[in-house]
C-alpha cells in the first residue's frame, strides 16, 4: 500500500488540523472557535454523550440499540464533532446503490448556531460524494433552523412523507424530503 493510500485511510478516521490548535493557544484571537472543532468517526464509547445530546433535542430520541446498529453496519458512516475532547454533535449517513441518506444530525443545544451542524453536514456531503450521486434526508417542517441550513447547502424539497414522525399526544408530524444532487454540485 502506498504512503498516500495510508494517509487517506488515516484521514478517513479523523479530520482535524493540529496547527490550528497550536495557533489558538499562542494567538487565541487568530482562530475561530469552529476551526478548533474536530471531526472523527464515532466509537461505542461515545454513545453516552451521543445519547445525552439526542435526548436533549428530541421528544422521541433514538435508542442506544439504534446507534449500536448504525455503528455495526458497513453502509453507515457515523461521526462525532468534538471540542476540547467533549462530543458536541454527531451525524450518521447511510450509503448504498449510488444514494446517500442522512439518517441523523444533531448538535448539543448549548452550542447550536455556532457552525457545528454545518461542519457535520459538509463532512457528510463530502463522504457521500465519493459513493453517491444524490443525498437525501427527512426533516420536520417545524425544524426551521435545520431546513434553513439544508437549503443554504443547496438541498431542495422533493416531497413530503405524511405522518412520518411521532409527535406529542399520540399525534404524527409530516417529514419534508430534501435532496442534493452531488453530481451537479461537484461538477461546478
Amino acid at each position: 500500500m502506498s504512503l498516500w493510500k495510508i494517509i487517506d485511510k488515516v484521514k478517513g478516521f479523523i479530520v482535524y488540523d493540529s496547527d490550528k490548535e497550536f495557533y489558538a493557544k499562542v494567538f487565541p484571537e487568530s482562530i475561530e472557535r469552529k476551526d478548533l472543532m474536530r471531526l472523527r468517526k464515532m466509537r461505542i464509547e461515545d454513545l453516552s454523550a451521543v445519547l445525552e445530546i439526542e435526548s436533549k433535542n428530541y421528544n422521541f430520541p433514538w435508542s442506544d440499540g439504534i446507534f449500536r446498529d448504525c455503528l455495526k453496519s458497513l453502509n453507515y458512516s457515523c461521526w462525532v464533532c468534538e471540542e476540547l475532547n467533549n462530543v458536541i454533535g454527531y451525524s450518521i449517513v447511510s450509503m448504498a446503490v449510488g444514494e446517500a441518506h442522512i439518517m441523523n444530525i444533531c448538535v448539543d443545544p448549548a452550542v447550536q448556531k455556532q457552525g457545528v451542524g454545518n461542519k457535520l453536514l459538509e463532512n457528510m456531503i463530502e463522504l457521500a460524494n465519493k459513493k453517491a450521486d444524490t443525498i437525501f434526508l427527512e426533516v420536520r417542517p417545524s425544524n426551521r433552523a435545520a431546513i434553513l441550513l439544508y437549503e443554504k447547502r443547496g438541498f431542495n424539497e422533493i416531497g413530503v412523507r405524511k405522518g412520518y414522525y411521532p409527535a406529542v399526544k399520540g399525534q404524527r408530524e409530516d417529514a419534508v424530503i430534501l435532496a442534493l444532487d452531488l453530481v451537479s454540485l461537484f461538477k461546478e
